[in-house]
């Protein structure tokens, strides 16, 4: 790319409900191409279609932007040079361009009831023809300006009969366009039917606003979807036609996001089918079937999803997979971008936010425990922060060192039943007794290595053998039977609870013969 190209990208969502995950990504992939050009990243809101207008949306698309990290340099919010940022707030001008085109003959009125066109599909139905359509063929037996004598055209219009502008598609051509990712792309204009440009309530269709609003805020580079490529050629000929062929944009199309299967592209409802959030941010709408879980509510790191959606689809050339924002602006090319669809790992999402959570300071993750604490006499920062480092290992996500941390903050108030059965007799207990009375001569839990040889010391006075000790011990500090390191445990809860624990232990659980 030559270094005085102005690069600027857009990211163009339209509100109609939550912005699913996919949307994220493709926003992330505009943005990092902008930064490491150092170029423009755009948020352009399409509500051209105002049937599927959802309240809030526009509102939630801004703030999972801002969650993982991802700030526009102009938007509805932001403002900037290419005012207004809502198709909405453009209706006036988008007409212009589409009258533009019938006068140069590349579009025209269409006048057909919606009674008409589904009569027309019911014969091309009828007549064999798999997916009906309204074009080079067919346009020909329909109500619209090219088949209706110029003086009814201009009657119809004059008393206000409803129409749609369509775009007239030549019959027999080739359309062209050099892709970022996939290379030349080439249809045939016989594929492409005489799509809508201007609906009967004035208001643009996606197509047309999409070319016109690119064009007039200086888009260079037009990165989105693989679901988008179909339209691309339609596209590419609403720029010749509008006269725009040279300072078109560079298209990108992205591999899409599969199901963690494989099976098929990731949709909104696979969430609650593979038990995962697909949204990042909860989405509550109006019925229970569009409430959505998101990935902040599941406690992942902004900064580990920003990482995990970098790399789907996009690999950086070598074996690294954690990178800051900043490294993967640096490190960001478009060309290493797939055309394969890339399968929605969750475990894989997951373990980035473990890696995340191990890099963490320790004193952010007290912050969090002590803002989840009421009132504990053990919670001071120097012991909640000690708490973070063991919990790192098995932590995934930032409420599972709440849940660790539980029974670090109050003896446990259930045991676990099948250890109970197994491992709680009389050996256990004779073990236990012998450690407390140890304990009991013992200064402190100064570490691991001198808590471990009290328990065994223990085990040798209660003429038992080490292995009974061991998981009763873990059952009496934790009520569970495994967790960290049992001697990291004993030593942060010190000496005075471990003894209050195992007394407590040895009153409440009952030994069977």
């Amino acid at each position: 790319m030559s270094k005085d190209t102005n690069v600027r990208v857009r990211f163009a969502p339209s509100p109609t409900g939550a912005l699913h995950i996919g949307g994220v990504r493709t926003a992330l992939f505009n943005y990092l191409f902008a930064k490491k050009h150092g170029g423009e990243f755009i948020v352009r809101i399409e509500d051209t279609d105002q049937t599927r207008f959802v309240e809030g949306a526009e509102e939630y698309i801004m703030e999972a932007l801002e969650w993982v990290g991802i700030s526009p340099t102009e938007s509805p919010k932001h403002g900037g040079e290419y005012a207004p940022y809502r198709q909405s707030e453009r209706k006036d001008m988008y007409k212009d361009y589409a009258m533009q085109l019938v006068e140069k003959g590349h579009a025209y009125y269409a006048f057909d009831t919606s009674e008409e066109l589904e009569a027309m599909k019911e014969r091309l139905k009828n007549a064999g023809v798999a997916s009906p359509q309204y074009n080079s063929i067919t346009r020909t037996q329909m109500r619209n300006s090219l088949t209706l004598p110029e003086d009814e055209t201009k009657k119809l219009l004059e008393n206000g009969t409803p129409y749609v502008i369509r775009l007239k598609i030549p019959r027999k051509e080739e359309v062209r366009l050099n892709d970022m990712i996939r290379s030349w792309v080439v249809v045939h204009s016989s594929a492409i039917d005489d799509k809508v440009l201007l609906k009967s309530d004035g208001m643009p269709t996606y197509h047309l606003a999409n070319v016109v609003d690119d064009h007039l805020m200086k888009i260079t580079h037009v990165i989105r979807g693989e679901e988008w490529l179909p339209s691309a050629p339609l596209h590419v000929l609403l720029y010749r036609y509008l006269g725009w062929e040279d300072t078109m944009p560079r298209f990108a199309h992205l591999p899409l996001i599969l199901k963690p299967d494989g099976n098929g592209k990731l949709s909104k409802r696979d969430g609650a089918k593979f038990g995962m959030p697909v949204f990042p941010l909860e989405w509550n709408g109006n019925g229970i079937e569009d409430k959505f879980e998101g990935f902040r509510e599941w406690g992942f790191e902004s900064a580990a999803v920003v990482n995990f959606l970098a790399l789907l689809g996009w690999n950086p050339g070598n074996n690294e997979e954690i990178f800051s924002m900043e490294e993967l602006i640096e490190k960001f090319d478009i060309a290493r971008v797939n055309k394969a669809g890339a399968r929605f790992d969750f475990d894989k999402a997951k373990w980035f936010n473990q890696q995340y959570l191990r890099n963490k300071p320790n004193s952010e993750i007290a912050d969090y425990l002590a803002s989840m604490i009421v009132s504990n006499s053990l919670a001071d920062r120097t012991y909640l922060e000690k708490l973070a480092e063991m919990l790192k290992e098995r932590a995934v996500f930032l409420s599972d060192f709440w849940e660790g941390s539980k029974v670090f903050l109050q003896a446990p108030s259930e045991y676990d039943e099948q250890l109970v059965a197994k491992k709680w007799n009389a050996d256990a207990v004779k073990g236990l007794s012998a450690l407390v009375e140890i304990l009991k001569n013992t200064d402190s839990l100064e570490d691991e290595t001198q808590t471990k040889q009290l328990v065994n010391d223990a085990a040798k006075n209660a003429g038992v053998k080490m292995g009974a000790v061991m998981l009763p011990l873990r059952l009496s500090l934790t009520g569970a039977g495994s967790g960290p390191d049992l001697m990291e445990i004993a030593v942060l809860l010190g000496k005075e609870e471990v003894i209050h624990r195992i007394e407590k232990a040895i009153d409440e659980l009952e030994v069977k013969a």
